[in-house]
């Protein structure tokens, strides 16, 4: 008979054999191992063992779900007005009895204990407390059209789509930078900043990319210094293991209101996918959501394909 409790410190090298049973997805790092999950989930500052329910059959884990929150608007620190289950998994050789749903129930009754009044499923910004770098992409991106049993799950228990990101891949070795006299005169009235394993900005990208490189590229006027543009990378192992590529995922990339819609982040981008080509990256990601068209479109002319979709779900 199956019972459901809260966390155990004996019951990581169980979660890893469930992640492991799963099938191959696009999204999904594999081969898990009893570190990485460690690493990148159990060592999170903010992980709560009341907010991991496990599926327990006898004395053997079977499936997992986990409830989590997210940041405050300046990042300092969790918010739990809303609520997210991050990622609900059985054992392959479980799926298919009632166990997902039961995990999901639980998961839901723990983001409500602590305050939640709306729920979310599928971890996205600023949601995204965990696995990075093991599920979705260059950043969390929902639940992934890749893993349709994961979608139907949620649908099933009323959750409805409220937000949707294209997930968008660049074969580094076709890229062709944008030469034209707009991208001239940028680079002759710019300085490009690069650092390397660039410190966080604050807690939460620090609790974020700690097992990550990061690299930053800022676009600097030449007068006066300012500050015009600016992304960042970072290396996406383990999860782009599954494809057989060196890739990077390019996130936060900006540009000043007063110098959008002039060719600096076309500009930017291009200068940042020569760097990463020269430091052994195949291939980049990106995101964006559907909505934001003037993004795709600068995507699309670059060469980026979509290779995945992401699903925000809302559940009042």
């Amino acid at each position: 008979m199956i019972h459901y409790r809260p966390f155990l410190n004996t019951d990581p090298p169980h979660l890893v054999e469930i992640w492991r049973s799963q099938p191959p997805e696009r999204g999904l790092a594999q081969p898990m191992s009893l570190e990485l999950f460690e690493h990148h989930v159990l060592a999170k500052p903010y992980f709560d063992r009341e907010g991991f329910i496990v599926a327990v059959d006898g004395d053997k884990p079977v499936g997992f779900a986990h409830a989590a929150f997210g940041a405050s608007d300046d990042e300092q620190s969790l918010i739990y007005t809303f609520g997210c289950t991050a990622l609900v998994m059985v054992r392959a050789n479980y799926q298919r009895q009632g166990i997902a749903k039961q995990l999901l129930t639980f998961s839901e009754a723990y983001l409500r204990s602590r305050g939640a009044t709306v729920l979310y499923a599928g971890a996205m910004r600023p949601m995204n407390a965990f696995y990075l770098g093991l599920y979705g992409g260059s950043e969390m991106a929902g639940v992934l059209n890749s893993t349709p049993q994961a979608q139907q799950l949620f649908t099933s228990r009323d959750y409805r789509e409220v937000d949707r990101c294209s997930v968008l891949h660049l074969d580094l070795k076709r890229f062709r930078a944008v030469v034209d006299r707009k991208q001239m005169q940028i680079r002759r009235s710019t300085t490009l900043a690069i650092r390397e394993d660039a410190p966080p900005p604050n807690w939460w990208q620090a609790c974020l990319y700690a097992p990550y490189c990061r690299t930053s590229f800022e676009l600097l006027d030449r007068t006066d210094g300012r500050q015009l543009a600016h992304a960042t990378s970072w290396s996406m192992t383990p999860l782009a293991a599954n494809w057989g590529v060196h890739a990077a995922g390019l996130v936060d990339l900006a540009v000043v209101e007063d110098r959008q819609r002039q060719g600096l982040a076309t500009f930017i981008i291009g200068e940042a996918f020569k760097h990463l080509l020269a430091q052994g990256m195949s291939l980049v990601e990106v995101q964006t959501m559907q909505r934001n068209t003037a993004a795709l479109a600068m995507y699309q002319k670059l060469g980026f394909v979509e290779v995945d979709q992401g699903v925000v779900y809302r559940k009042q």
